[in-house]
């Protein structure tokens, strides 16, 4: 005996219904599998260690940016190589969002084009969270080198060739592009000491260990206020807010045109999922317009971003930069 028309309908709707959970289900499992971003502390490696522009920097974004998200965030000092370990370890870690890097131009852009053996290249192996801004150097000289002036600075360089020196966070570091290209504009000969990071620089000037340095406007200020270094000029084209009566290198006539500043980005290794990265530029993004974020950098000498800027446009456009920094001033290792 047949069923009736209205229970075979029962029946298609049913299976309908069923057909319906079922998909769901299997369409949901794999969801439901993903664990919540974040699952644990996040990681940020600063590739210097304690003490420099960078690492001043990183500190002064990282902390609001863990509350940004609603998760802990810790800060990793991986010193050496001008910050290239940092990134590397960063460039081997797993794409999940709990590890990130947070560096300058140098490390990003131009330590590839001095040094062949650089496994990475950061514009293939990362992932652009946000840009956070930029930072001239200063130029500063030790009380004992007699140095007070710009004018002067070029003049005795000119006098003792070979016989003065000048300090850096390390070989392929901002602070030593800055004082290569000042060599090169300006024709003088002037002694490189790389340290491992910017911490002790400003201490060894200071004692006379060393007769000039690239720092960063933040960590030059206290040795400056104190008297114990002297500022010569800025790398920027213009004049800084920070330090007004300090001269821009370019206003000497041998360094007419120089303009050479530092850059911070926050990145991630390559391959990082849309959902971590869109939260981690929202949360960049609302860091960079708290105002107690703002007055930090900006107390430190950085023009703070709006944390969407075009990264890979402004890595392109340094990179060419850079390369011919490198060039013309032979600094390949």
């Amino acid at each position: 005996m047949s069923s009736s028309p209205c229970v075979r309908v029962r029946n298609a709707r049913r299976l309908t219904a069923l057909l319906a959970l079922a998909t769901a289900c299997i369409l949901g499992a794999p969801a439901a599998a993903q664990p919540a971003w974040p699952s644990r502390p996040i990681t940020v490696v600063i590739g210097y260690p304690p003490g420099g522009s960078v690492d001043a920097v990183g500190r002064a974004v990282v902390e609001t940016l863990g509350k940004k998200l609603g998760a802990t965030v810790v800060v990793d000092n991986a010193g050496g190589a001008a910050g290239a370990i940092g990134v590397q370890k960063v460039v081997n870690a797993a794409p999940d969002g709990h590890t990130l890097i947070f560096g300058s131009s140098s490390e990003f852009v131009a330590t590839r084009f001095l040094n062949p053996a650089q496994k990475y290249d950061a514009a293939r192996d990362l992932t652009p969270v946000g840009y956070v801004g930029a930072i001239p150097l200063v130029l500063v000289a030790s009380t004992q080198s007699g140095v007070t002036s710009l004018a002067q600075f070029v003049s005795v360089a000119r006098q003792k060739p070979g016989q003065l020196s000048y300090g850096t966070s390390g070989i392929g570091s901002m602070l030593h592009f800055s004082g290569e290209l000042v060599k090169k504009q300006a024709g003088l000969s002037i002694t490189h000491v790389p340290y491992r990071g910017a911490g002790n620089i400003g201490s060894d000037l200071a004692g006379g260990a060393i007769e000039f340095a690239f720092l960063g406007p933040g960590a030059a200020k206290p040795f400056i206020d104190a008297g114990r270094i002297v500022p010569i000029a800025v790398t920027s084209a213009q004049r800084i807010a920070l330090m007004p009566d300090v001269p821009a290198l370019g206003e000497h006539p041998a360094l007419k045109g120089y303009d050479l500043v530092a850059w911070y980005a926050l990145m991630a290794p390559r391959g990082l999922a849309p959902d971590p990265q869109a939260r981690l530029q929202r949360a960049l993004r609302e860091t960079l317009q708290d105002a107690t974020v703002r007055q930090k950098l900006e107390r430190i000498g950085v023009v703070v971003g709006r944390g969407d800027e075009n990264l890979p446009q402004l890595m392109a456009r340094d990179a060419v930069e850079y390369k011919r920094i490198v060039d013309f001033a032979g600094m390949r290792e």
